[in-house]
């Protein structure tokens, strides 16, 4: 009788659970989500959009651009001022058509938006948006 306990406590001892093909699927999801998600740069700014009653989604594929009430032209978390929309948006669409949706908030003059939407649209880019608010 005592050796059957012994044997089983023994036993007990010897079986393990191998936790390695449990790692390796955890990490086989860790990399599908890491390669499925889609990463969008934001402005780095809050802005306080005005409201429209016809506001509608976009793809999620977008180059934000904001303007702060300050008057700063935000990309990136980075002052690009009205002469780098041009350039960081002619960049940005250089493989593939993105549309441009520019973040204004609802102090700023309407001549800094202009010149905002026009440099971005010399700059090759065929949809130009406005955001609103939610």
């Amino acid at each position: 009788m005592r050796t059957s306990l012994e044997q089983r406590l023994q036993q007990r001892d010897t079986q393990k659970i191998d936790l390695s093909p449990l790692l390796d699927v955890v990490f086989i999801l860790l990399i599908f989500f890491i390669v499925t998600t889609v990463f969008v740069k934001e402005t780095g700014v809050d802005v306080d959009k005005p409201q429209a009653l016809s506001q509608q989604q976009l793809e999620s594929v977008a180059i934000m651009i904001a303007i702060t009430n300050s008057g700063e032209i935000m990309y990136d978390n980075t002052n690009i001022g009205v002469a780098g929309v041009r350039a960081t948006v002619s960049q940005l669409i250089r493989e593939r058509q993105k549309p441009v949706v520019i973040q204004a908030d609802k102090r700023v003059v309407t001549d800094l938006l202009i010149k905002v939407i026009d440099q971005a649209k010399l700059a090759g880019a065929t949809e130009v948006n406005i955001a609103t608010g939610e």
